[in-house]
Order: C-alpha cells, then sequence, then structure tokens
C-alpha cells in the first residue's frame, strides 16, 4: 500500500459531516502528499459551518498521529461559494408589520425544507431577535459571524451585537459596513437569505440592491392608501436598481371581532391586491390583523412556527413565493404581467 493510499484509508474512517459517507465517498478529499514526513490533506469544506470544519480537521488530526512515518500533518479547507438566493423583504414605511412577514416567511421556508437564513437588515430599528426568540450574541469563526438558530432558520441581526435598548447613531458607512458583516456571516449551506429591509429607500436597501443583487423583492403592505403610495416608492426603487419584484404582500387586511365575530377593515380592504394587478405585479396572498400574530410574535415564538391556521396562511404565502422565485429563475413572467 503506497503511502497515499495509506492516507485515504485512515480518511475513510472518519465520517463526512454532511451525512454522505466517510470523507472519501462523499468526495471531500480533493488531495493528499507526502514529502519528508510532512503529510499535506487539501478537504472540500464546501457547505459545512465553521463548527463542522472545526471539528473536521480535529478528527483528521488526531486520525493521522497513529500513521508511522508521518511527523506532521498540514490541512487546508477550501470551498465553492454557495450561490445563494437572496429575497429582500421591503415597504415604503414603517409600522406595516414588515419585520413579523419576513420572520414567519423564513421560517414557513425551512418547514418546507428550504435551508434559510434571516438577516435583519433594519439596522436602526432590529426587532428580529424579540420575533425570532433569539437575542443571544453571535460567536466569530475566524473575520465571519456565525448565525444563530431559531426555529430552523439561522438569523444574524445587529441587535444581537448591541446592548439591548441601546441606540444606533451610525452614519452610511457605519450602517454599509454593519450590513456587509451580516449578509458575509459563515451562512454554510443556507440556500434562501431571507432580509428584512428597513423602511423606505436609503443607505441600506442601496447598499443592498448594489452589492448583493438580490433574486426578488416582496414588498408588505396594509391596504391603505398612504402605505401604498410609500410601497409604490419601495417597488419604484428595486425596479430602477434591476431588482425583480416577484411578490406584493397585504397586510392587516381585516379584523374579526373576538366577541361578536364581526368583520372590519380598519385599513380598508383589497389596495394592495389591486395596486399589484396595476403594476403587473404577483399578489402572494394578504394576513388578517389578528392579536394572536401580535402576541405570538411579542413571545419569540413566530405563528408559522406553530400548527394552527396562522401556521397554514404563511405556509401558502412561502409556497407562493417558492413558485415565483423558480418562475423569475427560469425567465418566467406572471399572467398580470401580460
Amino acid at each position: 500500500m503506497s503511502e497515499i493510499e495509506s492516507l485515504d484509508h485512515v480518511l475513510a474512517r472518519i465520517a463526512d459531516p454532511g451525512g454522505k459517507g466517510n470523507l472519501v465517498t462523499a468526495g471531500r478529499v480533493a488531495m493528499t502528499r507526502v514529502r519528508d514526513g510532512t503529510a499535506t490533506i487539501v478537504i472540500d469544506a464546501t457547505g459545512l459551518s465553521a463548527e463542522q470544519r472545526a471539528m473536521l480537521e480535529r478528527q483528521v488530526r488526531a486520525q493521522m498521529v497513529a500513521v508511522p512515518g508521518i511527523a506532521d500533518t498540514r490541512i487546508a479547507m477550501t470551498a465553492e461559494r454557495l450561490e445563494r438566493t437572496i429575497v429582500a423583504v421591503g415597504s415604503g414605511k414603517g409600522g406595516v408589520g414588515k419585520s413579523t412577514v419576513s420572520a414567519n416567511l423564513a421560517v414557513a421556508l425551512a418547514r418546507l425544507g428550504k435551508r434559510v437564513g434571516l438577516v435583519d437588515a433594519d439596522i436602526y430599528g432590529p426587532s428580529q431577535p424579540r420575533i425570532m426568540g433569539q437575542p443571544n450574541r453571535p460567536e466569530l469563526a475566524g473575520e465571519q459571524i456565525v448565525p444563530l438558530p431559531a426555529h430552523g432558520v439561522r438569523m444574524l441581526s445587529i441587535g444581537q451585537l448591541i446592548e439591548p435598548g441601546t441606540a444606533v447613531a451610525w452614519r452610511g458607512p457605519m450602517t454599509a459596513s454593519a450590513l456587509s458583516n451580516l449578509m458575509e456571516g459563515d451562512w454554510g449551506d443556507c440556500e434562501i437569505l431571507i432580509v428584512d429591509m428597513p423602511p423606505g429607500t436609503g443607505d441600506v436597501q442601496m447598499t443592498l440592491t448594489q452589492k448583493w443583487k438580490p433574486a426578488g423583492a416582496v414588498i408588505v403592505s396594509t391596504p391603505q392608501d398612504v402605505a401604498l403610495i410609500d410601497a409604490t416608492r419601495a417597488i419604484d426603487m428595486f425596479r430602477k436598481m434591476d431588482v425583480p419584484v416577484i411578490g406584493f404582500i397585504e397586510n392587516m387586511a381585516g379584523y374579526v371581532c373576538p366577541h361578536c365575530g364581526e368583520t372590519s377593515d380598519p385599513f380598508g380592504s383589497g389596495g394592495a391586491e389591486a395596486a399589484a394587478g396595476v403594476m403587473g405585479i404577483p399578489f402572494l396572498g394578504r394576513i388578517p390583523l389578528r392579536l394572536s400574530i401580535r402576541t405570538a410574535s411579542d413571545a419569540g415564538t413566530p405563528p408559522a412556527a406553530g400548527q394552527g391556521e396562522e401556521a397554514a396562511l404563511f405556509k401558502r404565502l412561502a409556497e407562493r413565493l417558492v413558485e415565483e422565485l423558480a418562475r423569475a429563475e427560469t425567465g418566467g413572467h406572471h399572467a398580470a404581467d401580460d
């Protein structure tokens, strides 16, 4: 048995962290070489988290200690940059429930089997740590921030990096740097990144659309005219930046009185759907104004993580989003564009 074959035999004893047999059968061993008692091993770490890479390196070193003739081991980890689908969730104004929608879309997508990351890009008003019930401070892996798990989603927010209640009084360059740290975190094998955008059309929105080029944008609005006017500005910004608007969601659409059962429309009715039709944007659905959605979000348990009617509602929205992403990727168009 040659030295190279001997190394492969040893590496085959280590299980693939991705669950595909061992390192050799999984194709992780990119190169092995032995020279003057030093073993050089190159491992393909594509899709592995920082923790998995560190553990894998420890396992390889532990196995190599027992190999005759090997005095030193050099290990290099390489990884292909995974192409992630970035979805920006935006609105023209605050107070329309955009962060709640972002969180629940992310959780619903994860429950559909997608590998999802959630970026809280609302630098000045981060709310995802509260909504997702994950306020803990993330760790660093080298120069990358490691996202924290919450309800099957990996998430990062500036709210996890500052003291609670602290005002973020930063100028444009600092917000752009903060956004870069979040977007370039160690997202591992995440295939979809949901980005909860700040309201309006300022520095953060421009930086995101220029540097990371989302595959599509989802607009959240209440049915009322003022919200729709502001949402139109957000749509115009995305279109000018050549980011397709792939969905419109109408939030706070209708209120059912818990006492008498009567339905009312404090913010109007159908405005977002009508606007979507006029602008040729797919309408993904509407979310009613319900106390249960608000209380669950305040408690850090997004309704999409449950089993009730609201979980089913967000599941349908996530399914529609997946459909529109696939259509955008293949160059298709929505019937409303005809």
